[in-house]
């Protein structure tokens, strides 16, 4: 993104509001547009971390969502490229909405390129601000994550009789399989390294210590980065890559990304592979989706949640170990811990609801976690599940133990 002194006309300056959020409960929201416009129907959810909203923004796991931030102050460090999680920002996987408090001040940070507000129109993503997010906020809490459009019209005209029609018809997330509209459209191999302060990200060179296969259903750039950082040559596939193709690679390891929808959708053409692919008694690590998906593999069920988990101050306790970790989540369906079929263990629990966090398959080197380990934004607590992946295939190698911390 090349640094800009784009003028930004503050949204409060207007006396006609120029956005509106129309719940399917025929709810009006009135407020002041930002970024693209025009009208999206999506699933309204809250986030409530207070720093990384370019990370959240380009998370493939949002796509059909619009996000609300709960920190009031979104914006005021501005854009750049390097905090992007999607793979191809000209697909734009990630949210189609975001939703703010108070317009978005003038960036003010070393690292900034330009103003959020034109990079949300480059990005395509509707944005409204203006209104009492920690009332709308108690709104999910208490009746769930509704459906909705949200739409953003310069001159403040909107059909709002439509747009309640629209926002009552959409079916919602339940049964939408999106892994197949935000996947890679090829296999690709990933070398940039985690991000070092004044240094920037690096790259994976010499001869690589593992060969692991990334399953993409939407994977985020800094869950690659950590695996590279582990001196694993990483090759990236789409989605729906048989298991036969993948096997074919000789993989020392197999990641199951995150990703949106529903896991039982995505999981009609995924648990198959999966399945042959623990059967090939080869390790195996998936983070959200990758864990729904996982956990269907093995019998067990998911389901839709009230409002889902979204933020980076979770509370979430390791059974392996014993200690309680900071993480971020970002999950609307959850593995049901009730169904989990003998001959599954379940690793970590959330302390905020008691909801599954994890899973590890007795006598195989197969487990996952429904939070986001590589954080990008939130805590550094689970990193060392990168580790824990890794040492599982540096024992069939033969080669001694990272420390997990």
């Amino acid at each position: 993104m090349a640094e800009t002194n784009e003028k930004h006309t503050a949204p409060w300056t207007k006396k006609t509001p120029t956005a509106v959020l129309v719940l399917a409960d025929g709810t009006v929201i009135e407020g002041f547009g930002l970024g693209a416009t025009g009208k999206v129907v999506a699933e309204v959810c809250f986030n409530t971390a207070l720093t990384g909203y370019q990370e959240i923004l380009t998370d493939p796991s949002y796509a059909g969502q619009i996000v609300t931030f709960t920190f009031p102050h979104i914006g005021n460090v501005g854009a750049n490229d390097d905090d992007i999680e999607d793979l191809n920002p000209a697909a734009r996987a990630g949210a189609v909405g975001a939703i703010f408090k108070a317009d978005i001040t003038d960036p003010s940070n070393y690292r900034s390129a330009g103003h959020l507000d034109g990079w949300l129109k480059k990005r395509g993503i509707i944005a409204l601000s203006g209104i009492d997010t920690r009332a709308l906020t108690a709104l999910i809490r208490e009746k769930g994550a509704p459906n909705a459009v949200i739409a953003h019209a310069p001159d403040g005209q909107f059909d709002i009789e439509a747009l309640k029609k629209e926002a009552a018809a959409w079916s919602g997330l339940l049964g939408l399989d999106l892994a197949k509209d935000v996947t890679s459209g090829q296999s690709s191999v990933w070398t940039e390294t985690p991000w070092v302060w004044n240094e920037g990200h690096g790259e994976r060179t010499g001869e690589p210590e593992m060969n692991i296969v990334a399953i993409d259903y939407g994977v985020k750039r800094n869950i690659l980065r950590l695996l590279a950082g582990l001196g694993a040559k990483v090759t990236v596939v789409p989605a729906k890559t048989d298991a036969s193709t993948i096997l074919a690679m000789n993989p020392d390891g197999i990641f199951l990304s995150n990703g949106p929808g529903d896991p039982a959708a995505t999981g009609e053409y995924a648990v198959p592979v999966i399945r042959e692919l623990v059967d090939a008694d080869l390790p195996v690590f998936g983070i959200c989706l990758g864990h729904q998906m996982l956990a269907l593999a093995a019998g067990g069920k998911t389901v839709k949640m009230h409002q889902g988990h979204h933020g980076a101050n979770h509370p979430v306790k390791d059974h392996t170990t014993g200690k309680v970790e900071i993480v971020s989540m970002n999950h609307g369906f959850a593995v049901d811990s009730k169904s989990l079929p003998e001959g599954v263990e379940e690793t970590h629990v959330s302390l905020f609801d008691n909801s599954n966090c994890g899973i590890a398959l007795n006598g195989k080197p197969v487990f996952s976690v429904q939070h986001h380990p590589e954080a990008s934004p939130g805590p550094q607590d689970s990193h060392y599940l990168f580790r824990r992946f890794a040492n599982l295939i540096r024992e069939r190698k033969g080669e001694p133990a990272l420390a997990e911390r």
